[in-house]
């Protein structure tokens, strides 16, 4: 059987045959970004991950947990990877989990943290790597990592630490962006680089860094995940249609707060052409 490497050569071959061209391709990423935002602004771009994006995977996640798994989130643990401000975070931990958030950047911790203690929250939020999780073996009940893998230098690295930290039987949530040309019509030109649209700032995704559904399916496989279930996040409205509204926000007539109520994510069964999210369970 061929790995996932020898599958997916345009993807992972820069990880064995040219790391340096993949470096490159990462330090194109503006990480900057994570450090100076103010993540509970609404005047800050990251804002829009608690009301553009967190709704529908929210949504989801629990519908898996509570439909689907069944599971009883009491006295058991759940980890997010690259947890950033906590948006995502204190909605895990508010379904009852002892809850642990863990990022890179120190001031997005900060920010957790003030917000946890704002919310009432009891989250341990910890400065780390993903692809060097400071945690021991089969520590997890579930762990979170999103907005997360298409950021990574080494996806499959950071799955086999996924992998290391969850328990026999754990689950495994996460959602990232598929590789495909609407992909980088809509995150790339209208998000990022059109400045008429524009809504976040320049270099924060590479494209070539966006992953297939196929390409993650395998790794999870080779780090003893069984894929459950894979949904599409689509927009609400058609880019056409998005525009004259992103166009305000470029202008200042609408803050960040009132972009994400006019313009979120909604779950699809079968569109993953820009964003895509789903569970997998460790064997």
């Amino acid at each position: 059987m061929l790995n996932i490497r020898q599958r997916f050569p345009i993807r992972f071959a820069l990880f064995d045959n040219n790391e340096l061209k993949l470096m490159k391709e990462e330090k194109r990423i503006n990480n900057e970004l994570y450090n100076s935002s103010d993540w509970y602004s609404e005047t800050d771009p990251m804002y829009l991950l608690k009301n553009m994006v967190n709704p529908c995977r929210v949504g989801y996640f629990n519908r898996i947990l509570t439909d689907i798994l069944k599971v009883n989130s009491k006295d058991m643990k759940a980890l997010e990877v690259g947890c950033g401000g906590g948006i995502l975070t204190m909605e895990i931990a508010r379904t009852g989990f002892e809850t642990t958030g863990i990022d890179l950047s120190s001031s997005s911790i900060i920010q957790a943290r003030m917000q946890a203690e704002i919310n009432g929250l009891s989250i341990n939020y910890q400065v780390g790597d993903a692809m060097h999780l400071p945690f021991e073996d089969k520590k997890f009940d579930v762990v979170f990592c999103c907005d997360v893998l298409e950021h990574l230098p080494d996806v499959n690295k950071a799955v086999a630490e996924i992998s290391r930290v969850l328990k026999n039987g754990g689950t495994f949530f996460y959602d990232t962006i598929n590789r495909t040309i609407l992909s980088k019509l809509v995150v790339i030109k209208i998000a990022q680089e059109w400045k008429r649209y524009a809504f976040m700032p320049p270099n924060l995704h590479v494209w070539k860094m966006f992953i297939k559904p196929a390409e993650l399916k395998s790794v999870l496989f080779e780090n003893g995940f069984d894929n459950k279930d894979i949904k599409g996040m689509v927009p609400n409205v058609n880019p056409l249609k998005m525009l004259p509204i992103l166009r305000k926000r470029a202008k200042g007539d609408i803050n960040y707060k009132q972009l994400g109520e006019k313009v979120f994510f909604i779950e699809s069964k079968n569109d993953f052409n820009i964003s895509y999210m789903g569970y997998a369970v460790k064997k």
